[in-house]
């Protein structure tokens, strides 16, 4: 009985983090509304959380190594928890993006702990098979109920309530998990804060720069600082991993050429995802006309295919070689986005966008499946947790850089098309057009560095097995 709470309250706490990928999307609209954000600087209450959580998130699986997994957990959930209820109460744009930034600093403390202590707390065999099993459906499921959530407690309630949600759950994790949950082994080692200070101010720089730059211009004396400022701590950071013991990225990684082609696309490919969600939520919402509630339940078709693909993925990786799949989903992610580009004030929701959606989710889960398995299915065993950090790092910074560049170019049409005399909705949508072409470039990419870059082998074919 003691196991099993203890595996409720490590998946309650899964559950938590993958939420708040997705709810925090369907209340933008509101958001923006509420707290006068412009329709750029709106992309922060996105990209703090993904900026702290990425740039931390090695950090805090070392840490957790050496002070204890279940310690960090509880420290990140008690941060996340606090930070939760400063974002419901939040009642201006800098005490909402405060919030934003602790909530990501817990979450980069808590959530490289949960399948660790997953592992730690049940024997190898039906038991841990079990837990896994329910911890990658949570994962899977949890998007779609953010979603789902995220409407009803912003149509019926208010957004506040996508933030105090967390609240009774964190506390629940928070008290529950020294008695259920078994401590994992201590692991010597060393902390690179320099690494993580350096690498997370260097990217916060960039993604400041892009939006600086739609929202004043691209000769703004803060937007050429910003980016010199990137440039300088990036710089800092690639020094600062070589020289170190034990850096939070080891450059070994990126020794083989298959492997090092893996994580640039799996960089590139939620560079697109972060945009999508970002423009289709306030398009569903402010251009047709939706309730949150409604525009919750619009995604569903999205989340669905991603679901049903993961099972179908790993066979066709097997069968064909994640070269081909890689290949097939960067084509499916920009065929969708060129079909949402396609969407005007006058579209509804069927055909267009439900088909957009289906073919790039499609495509989307093709790509993060095959990108995996062509990563994870090449690493030593004591590489493992590194390359594992670092595919989340991707996910959580590509996402971030990309929607500042999407947001970049929605900004810079978006004001053009109102000096030409558009009304806010037609130089909205204009904005949206363009962010999705330039998304769907993205997406091409894609395709073209794993068509030129990445070359199969025997081996590859036994990837999805």
């Amino acid at each position: 009985m003691a196991q099993t709470i203890g595996l409720i309250v490590l998946l309650s706490w899964q559950l938590m983090v993958v939420l708040d990928g997705t709810i925090v999307n369907i209340a933008l609209a509101d958001i923006r509304q509420n707290l006068g954000f412009s329709d750029t600087s709106l992309s922060w209450v996105v990209n703090a959380y993904a900026l702290a959580f990425g740039g931390l998130l090695m950090l805090g699986s070392r840490a957790g190594d050496m002070f204890g997994r279940r310690r960090l957990l509880i420290t990140g959930v008690v941060v996340f928890t606090v930070a939760s209820a400063l974002g419901g109460i939040a009642s201006n744009q800098e005490m909402l993006i405060i919030a934003r930034v602790l909530q990501g600093v817990g979450a980069a403390m808590a959530a490289p702990s949960t399948l660790s202590l997953i592992v730690t707390n049940f024997e190898a065999g039906a038991a841990r098979n079990r837990a896994l099993s329910l911890f990658a459906s949570v994962s899977g499921v949890g998007a779609s109920i953010g979603l789902i959530l995220g409407g009803v407690l912003t149509s019926w309630l208010s957004w506040h309530w996508i933030f105090f949600v967390n609240v009774p759950i964190g506390i629940a994790v928070a008290v529950l998990a020294p008695r259920f949950v078994a401590e994992a082994p201590l692991q010597p080692g060393r902390l690179d804060i320099g690494g993580a200070i350096a690498s997370t101010l260097g990217v916060t720089a960039l993604v400041y720069g892009f939006i600086r730059a739609a929202e004043v211009n691209w000769t703004d004396p803060l937007t050429i600082a910003s980016f010199v400022a990137a440039v300088i701590l990036l710089g800092a950071f690639v020094a600062i991993e070589r020289r170190v013991a034990q850096p939070i990225l080891p450059f070994r990684l990126f020794n083989e050429r298959k492997r090092s082609i893996a994580f640039i696309n799996q960089l590139l490919v939620p560079a697109t995802l972060f945009g999508v969600f970002f423009f289709l939520t306030q398009y569903l919402q402010v251009v047709l006309g939706m309730s949150a509630v409604q525009s919750g339940f619009a995604f569903l078709p999205f989340s669905a295919t991603i679901v049903i693909g993961s099972r179908l993925v790993p066979r066709a990786v097997a069968r064909f070689g994640p070269r081909t799949v890689m290949i097939f989903g960067g084509l499916a992610v920009a065929t969708g986005l060129v079909l949402m580009s396609r969407l005007d004030e006058t579209a509804s929701y069927f055909p267009l966008v439900f088909i957009s959606m289906v073919i790039m989710a499609s495509g989307a889960v093709a790509s993060f499946v095959s990108l995996s398995l062509a990563i994870m299915g090449t690493i030593s065993p004591e590489d493992s947790g590194p390359a594992s950090g670092l595919m989340q790092t991707n996910q959580q910074i590509g996402g971030a850089i990309g929607l500042a560049v999407l947001v970049t170019v929605f900004g810079t049409v978006n004001a053009n098309a109102l000096a030409d005399g558009s009304n806010r909705i037609e130089a909205m949508v204009a904005g949206m057009q363009r962010g999705f072409l330039t998304a769907a470039g993205i997406a091409l990419l894609v395709t073209v560095i794993a068509a030129v870059g990445y070359r199969s082998s025997n081996r590859d074919q036994q990837l999805g097995s």
